[in-house]
């Protein structure tokens, strides 16, 4: 079936801009990269982008239009809000008599003249064609960049007296709006510093006081990065109102506090988990992002290559066992379970969860919250969940014997069991249960398979390119000249949609190890996981974080320092 890129290229061709050579000759980069042929040819600087902009007017039979020559109007920004025109990327450029033109990059994309359509009230929407680089410029331009809109609210701010507000609302479903119809100038503030992150793609937002400044940094495909922070003299009624909206005291300044925080960020109601812990100069607060929309994944999507995923996709849809997901805090287990329920989730299967704490809601999946104060612990609830004969049981976490037994015992009894551990490698998994006190031959019975991971971050699409591994790269990887005479590296230039850092989203790097008789047999006689382990990699029931890295680099999805950040203390 065509692509919408097939269709483009055709134009391209016609205008006499590309010839077939040079498409065939991009396309083992684009594929790498994960990105679109027609990106890959303006990065590699075989098309420019108007040309690129020209061929999509021609195919939507629109005008070109030059938004330098666009100058921002009240009217215009009120036709089109700051929040969706940032959503879609799209400039308003003339409306009258309720007749609004819009420039957008591509007005083919069904989702963004859908989307507009449903939002804007307005009654006819016409289309002009400009370039990305262009669109985000006049954004910028036209409602000013994130940072210039905190610099604004923090003016407000001095100008009249700090309000917290009141607790602000959309009807019923007791969500924050991030609409400018909240008058409030520290309403606004929070807002903003929220929703910014959120649309830069952060996991979590840290709000941290110290003695003479407010430090506010996002993190970002798992780095942070430092943002446009409030004077210090605003961190409590910032943290008052997160706390406030959160279900926290806002008396209680001495002990740590959790809480649940809801907002409506361009249409979308995003949870996020929130954590307040009082410091020498006052409460620092931790917001991570629970995002449902990032669960629709499915697991080809996470970094998968295709044996690993094969092998994986196998054991989890057997009708019993074990399946244990392991890694450190904040190396996509989460993420990695819940898209295997998505995948299992069918009307006839039951599936429970016990959780601490619920982090997504998933439909069609009954989700269970740890509460100890209640007598509610893992084990307590593993064992009322067996009275409600599910199919398959997923366990936030293996923490000691108890609830290690009962899961090993309900995986012996007809139920398929997924939980995690935190430990460095698969084989070490296994030795861990073993440690906790579970009997070695029900482990070894028990136990299908095990996924060890790590995040990675992945090249971003638009400004991939070629390159040459160096020397002291191979090295790095323990490679030979003979190891990537095949290879497709690749290097990510920095553009100005990934803020100039060459990266964009993440990807796992994974170790999956599928256990057969003799590896269970090394289990029931006591080994040692590092025994395991190399019976595993000489017996190839599992390739390593480190080599599965490696095929990641050869293969142009990321780099080296990347692979050697998340693996080097795996390697013994």
């Amino acid at each position: 079936m065509a692509n919408k890129d097939d269709y483009l290229l055709d134009t391209l061709m016609n205008m006499g801009a590309v010839d077939g050579v040079q498409v065939e000759a991009a396309r083992p980069a684009a594929d790498a990269a994960g990105a679109g042929l027609v990106d890959t040819l303006v990065v590699q600087k075989v098309l420019n982008p108007d040309q690129v902009v020209q061929a999509r007017a021609m195919q939507a039979g629109v005008e070109m239009i030059n938004l330098r020559d666009v100058m921002p109007k009240d009217h215009l920004l009120k036709a089109l809000p700051r929040h969706i025109a940032r959503r879609y990327q799209v400039v308003p450029v003339e409306f009258e008599d309720g007749h609004l033109t819009v420039a957008m990059s591509d007005p083919g994309d069904i989702d963004v003249t859908d989307g507009l359509q449903r939002l804007l009230e307005v009654d006819l929407i016409s289309y002009r064609v400009a370039s990305e680089p262009q669109i985000q410029e006049a954004i910028d331009r036209f409602y000013g960049s994130s940072d210039e809109a905190v610099e604004r609210l923090v003016t407000e701010l001095s100008q009249t007296q700090v309000d917290i507000g009141e607790v602000q609302v959309a009807g019923e479903s007791g969500v924050m709006e991030t609409g400018d119809d909240l008058d409030a100038p520290l309403v606004k503030l929070v807002n903003s510093l929220i929703a910014d992150g959120f649309r830069a793609g952060m996991s979590d937002i840290h709000i941290e006081p110290f003695e003479e400044r407010l430090r506010v940094r996002y993190r970002v495909d798992g780095v942070l990065r430092e943002g446009k922070a409030p004077p210090i003299r605003l961190n409590a009624p910032i943290i008052s109102r997160l706390k406030i909206e959160s279900g926290m005291s806002i008396a209680e300044k001495r002990v740590p506090q959790d809480g649940r925080y809801k907002q409506i960020i361009d249409d979308r109601e995003i949870d996020f988990r929130v954590s307040c812990l009082p410091t020498l100069y006052g409460e620092s607060m931790v917001m991570r992002v629970l995002d449902k929309g990032g669960l629709n994944l499915g697991l080809d999507q996470l970094g998968f290559m295709r044996e690993d995923q094969e092998v994986f996709e196998r054991n989890a849809q057997m009708p019993d066992g074990v399946m244990l997901v392991t890694g450190p805090t904040g190396s996509g287990k989460t993420t990695t379970l819940y898209s295997c329920l998505n995948l299992l989730n069918t009307p006839n299967k039951k599936i429970i969860t016990v959780e601490d704490p619920v982090e997504y809601i998933l439909s069609g999946i009954n989700q269970v919250q740890v509460n100890n104060a209640a007598g509610m612990t893992f084990s307590a609830a593993l064992r009322a969940m067996l009275r409600q004969a599910p199919n398959i049981i997923m366990v936030g976490e293996i923490r000691d014997s108890e609830t290690g037994n009962i899961a090993v015992n309900a995986s012996l009894t007809g139920h398929f069991v997924f939980s995690t551990l935190h430990t460095n490698d698969a084989p070490g998994a296994i030795t861990r249960m073993v440690d906790m006190g579970i009997k070695p031959f029900l482990v070894a019975a028990a136990t299908r398979a095990v996924l060890a991971q790590r995040l990675v971050r992945r090249f971003c699409g638009k400004c991939i390119a070629s390159h040459i591994l160096t020397e002291g790269e191979m090295k790095a990887l323990d490679l030979t000249p003979e190891d990537v005479k095949d290879a497709r590296p690749m290097i990510g230039a920095g553009c100005k949609a990934c803020e100039g850092n060459g990266y964009k989203g993440r990807m796992g790097l994974f170790e999956v190890f599928e256990l057969n008789d003799e590896a269970r047999r090394l289990v029931i006689d006591g080994e040692a996981a590092n025994v395991v382990r190399d019976f595993a990699i000489e017996n190839g029931l599992m390739k390593t974080l480190r080599q599965d890295g490696v095929r990641k680099v050869v293969s142009g999805m990321t780099s080296v320092s990347e692979v050697v950040r998340v693996t080097s203390s795996d390697e013994h």
